[in-house]
């Protein structure tokens, strides 16, 4: 199949990372993120995380400052909306996208998927398209207790190396999240390689996105 391909060596490509928790858009596009810089790709990263608290908020910026230590420019926002209540914050969190709207303009963005059973997470996929109308959106997964994952429409192929260092980065970053039964390496690195099976991804790994809407230039 055709690789299509959004940047190559030497471009900038603006991306927008919105994750409702601090661990969110490492684990749906932590390898995308990666693969990018390692191709040489010149990544402008406006980096948002809609909620926690301080413990969470240390460990989001500590882990945005690693995924990101070779891109090209970045923002970071870590918001303090509350976990698990995002419906119930609808008009605060409204106000928040229209205002970061009027601050960014990005070539793609990474979000939650529509489908994802988690509150918060539909959420914030709700608002990215009733903020951002325009706009190619990579719909991430992400793994959990409730079994709720789709069939994914668009994947990246991701090096072993890659994958491995994505996976070292949840694991010695999010220090509070260790005590769930799915935050573990084979769990990351066993989605990856079904993902990379279904691709044929070169290096076997691979992380998968839905895209509703897509214009082939």
């Amino acid at each position: 199949m055709r690789a299509l391909q959004l940047a190559g060596r030497g471009d900038r490509l603006s991306v927008l990372c919105l994750g409702a928790h601090s661990d969110d858009i490492e684990i749906g596009a932590g390898g995308t993120l990666l693969t990018w810089l390692d191709q040489g790709v010149r990544l402008e990263v406006h980096w948002c995380v809609l909620s926690g608290n301080d413990e969470r908020g240390v460990e989001a910026r500590a882990s945005a400052d690693d995924f990101l230590a070779e891109a090209a420019g970045r923002n970071l926002d870590i918001m303090n909306f509350r976990d698990g209540f995002f419906p119930e914050q609808g008009e605060e969190i409204k106000a928040w996208f229209e205002q970061l709207k009027g601050r960014i303009n990005p070539d793609v963005i990474l979000a939650h998927r529509r489908d994802d059973a988690h509150q918060d997470h539909r959420q914030v996929n709700r608002l990215v398209w009733n903020t951002f109308r325009d706009h190619l959106v990579l719909e991430y997964e992400i793994p959990k207790w409730d079994g709720d994952l789709g069939r994914p429409n668009i994947y990246m192929p991701v090096s072993e190396f890659v994958m491995k260092r994505k996976v070292a980065l949840l694991m010695s970053h999010f220090g509070s999240q260790r005590s769930k039964q799915w935050f573990d390496p084979e769990t990351f690195m066993g989605l990856a390689r079904l993902r990379g099976m279904e691709c044929r991804a070169p290096e076997r790994y691979a992380e998968a996105f839905v895209v509703r809407k897509l214009s082939l230039g």
